[in-house]
This record gives C-alpha cells, sequence and structure tokens, in this order.
C-alpha cells in the first residue's frame, strides 16, 4: 500500500479520551519495561535499523503522543523507552510531537513522515537531523508493531492477536502494517 502522501488534520484518529484517561493514574516503570522489550525486539528483528541511523541512533529523542498523558524518551542504540509525565519531560537532542495515530501510521507506512511534518501533523524540534535518520529507518525496516507486540507475549499470542485486532476496530488506530492488518489477524 502506498503511503496517504497528504494525510489531513481532521482525519487523523486521536486515542479515544477515556484511553487517555484510564492511562492517566498507572504506574509508567511496566509500561516503560513493556516498550524497552518491544524496542530490543523490534532492534534484534530489524538491525538495518540501528545501522541506518548511524551516529544518530546514539541521540535522546522524545516522543510526545500529544493525545496521552505522558511522553517517550527514546534511546535506539540501547533499545531502551522510558515513559515520563508530561510535566516531568527530560531533555533530550530532539523532540517529535503529534497524535499518536501519527506515529503509528508512521511506522505502519500508512503516512509520509515528510507530508506528517508539512502538514504539522508532527512537530520537530531540537536534531531534526536525528528524526530524519530516524524515520528513514523506520520506514526501511517495514515495521508492523502489532505483530511484534504480540509475539512477546509467548504462549498469550493468540489472545493477544485477537486483543490487537479489537483495540484497532475499536480506536481506529493502525497497530498493525495496512499491507499485513488482514492477514491471518481476527476481525
Amino acid at each position: 500500500m502506498t503511503p496517504d502522501p497528504t494525510p489531513d488534520s481532521a482525519a487523523l484518529p486521536r486515542a479515544p479520551h477515556v484511553l487517555a484517561l484510564a492511562l492517566r493514574p498507572l504506574p509508567l516503570a511496566p509500561l516503560s519495561l513493556s516498550l524497552s522489550a518491544l524496542t530490543r525486539r523490534l532492534v534484534a528483528h530489524h538491525p538495518g535499523m540501528i545501522r541506518r541511523m548511524g551516529e544518530y541512533a546514539a541521540r535522546s529523542i522524545l516522543l510526545d503522543p500529544v493525545d496521552l498523558p505522558f511522553v517517550l524518551l527514546m534511546r535506539p542504540d540501547q533499545g531502551s523507552v522510558r515513559a515520563h509525565r508530561r510535566h516531568r519531560a527530560p531533555a533530550t537532542d530532539v523532540q517529535i510531537a503529534g497524535p499518536l495515530s501519527a506515529f503509528l501510521g508512521m511506522a505502519h507506512g500508512q503516512h509520509d513522515g515528510d507530508a506528517l511534518f508539512f502538514s504539522r501533523d508532527l512537530t520537530v524540534s531540537g536534531d531534526t537531523s536525528a528524526a530524519l535518520a530516524l524515520r528513514n529507518a523506520i520506514d526501511d525496516a517495514e515495521l508492523d508493531l502489532g505483530a511484534e507486540l504480540t509475539a512477546l507475549t509467548g504462549p498469550a499470542a493468540g489472545l493477544s492477536e485477537r486483543l490487537v485486532a479489537r483495540m484497532q476496530a475499536l480506536t481506529g488506530l493502525a497497530l498493525h502494517r495496512a499491507d499485513e492488518a488482514t492477514e491471518g489477524w481476527p476481525k
């Protein structure tokens, strides 16, 4: 599937407000551990991502899904992601902000990163070269975050697959690659 060259801000779904409210009181340590495990799995299965990023893999990258109550500090070379409360966001080399759907759509090849930037669905501040290196690495890897996440659950993968498919249907968020979302996943 060809990425949408001109995303329309109104067309990008927002994370449901009830999801943001439910996530607000939760402790961030389990989220950080889960996202770091997912990141290490992605790096292990797509080692070209780190090579593609080159020196920028050592940069600290703050992902700010503006429709969620936390931000994510990523260090690609370390395979680490740490969630922080929005009001306690750490200083980083680059900050990328936008709705969760923009991040997921870009990761799954449904939206073009440049178009998201030029339409202001994503904003970048700090070391824009690091943001560009991350975007290029993600584009080349052709990630499917839903499949990678369910693989982490081991024996519960079948249940996880159904849960991810249901969450995608309920929220409108791209939790799988568009070209693979319908192959083998429950409706």
